[in-house]
């Protein structure tokens, strides 16, 4: 059967006469344009039976498609997709990659140590947080170095030459947490009566703790381990440590200060407790063996 066309389309036999295919619309012309596509009739030669999606109901087309060209939305510039060029592809790349360098991914190990670097105790009736990572390098300030005695009686070592330097930025911060860590290990520690040896030598004046921290210290300690404090020795007093001892005399209870012993070298220690798992640091050592050659020499200069 003869398909009508309409002007300007070709029959496929018409080669010669095929004109050149348009490579732009005047889409700013003064008048709108309209094209009418004229839709052929299709004959299909398979069975249509009613109802079925090759039905003429389903089938129906208009005869005509009228377009407005005019009319066409255009997508805006915020929708479109520009072409960057190699160079600025390759920027944002570059961009892209200093920004993912620059926030490292968080990984579930990470995490996981994350959270292991926060302790939770429970201090007087109150929850605390402890900064585990903080205090990390002054932990060896306090140890257990083992019993006395019968019984679980602790000896509870304080070594002061572990404590930070007052000239960090953070001092007070670190103090404050490795003060929470200090009384939540002591209340770990003890079981039943014990004493604390403070290791006082070889610790310059910029890390001994202030009278405040010491005296904080004190008032948080449960009225337990206040109770069964049997003896305080200090290792190697200093002019400063007695000073303060002597100055906050008044404003301490007098079974606290009948606990306080001084004890000038190692070897008096070893005469009044048990050192065998008593951890003695190594610059401490080393100072009581200055101290001694000092004290050999003094006595000897007398003696001439």
């Amino acid at each position: 059967m003869d398909i009508p066309l309409a002007e300007g389309v070709l029959s496929p036999s018409s080669t010669e006469m095929r004109p050149e295919p348009p490579n732009s619309l005047d889409l700013n012309g003064s008048q709108p344009r309209r094209i009418k596509l004229t839709a052929p009739n299709i004959n299909l030669s398979l069975d249509q039976s009613e109802g079925s999606v090759l039905s003429d109901d389903n089938l129906d087309t208009p005869d005509e498609i009228d377009i407005n060209v005019d009319e066409l939305d255009t997508p805006d510039e915020a929708d479109s997709f520009e072409y960057t060029g190699q160079e600025e592809q390759t920027a944002a790349k570059d961009a892209s990659q200093e920004e993912s360098e620059s926030i490292p991914e968080y990984t579930a190990e990470e995490e996981r140590e994350d959270n292991r670097l926060w302790r939770t105790v429970v201090i007087g009736e109150q929850e605390q947080r402890i900064d585990m990572k903080v205090i990390e390098p002054y932990k060896k300030v306090i140890s257990h170095g083992g019993y006395y005695g019968d019984g679980l009686n602790a000896i509870i070592v304080f070594a002061a030459c572990f404590l930070p330097d007052s000239s960090r930025t953070d001092y007070n911060y670190v103090m404050e947490n490795l003060f929470l860590y200090v009384i939540s290990t002591l209340e770990l520690m003890v079981a039943e009566d014990y004493m604390i040896v403070y290791l006082n030598g070889a610790t310059p004046r910029r890390r001994m703790p202030g009278l405040g921290w010491m005296k904080k210290c004190y008032q948080m300690i449960d009225r337990r381990l206040r109770k069964n404090l049997k003896s305080f020795i200090i290792v190697h007093p200093s002019w400063f440590i007695r000073t303060i001892l002597a100055v906050t005399r008044p404003f301490i209870s007098s079974k606290f200060s009948s606990k306080i012993q001084y004890v000038n070298t190692l070897a008096e220690l070893r005469e009044m407790i048990p050192m065998e798992y008593v951890h003695i640091p190594d610059s401490i050592v080393k100072y009581d063996e200055e101290k001694y050659i000092k004290r050999r020499m003094s006595i000897d200069m007398t003696l001439k």
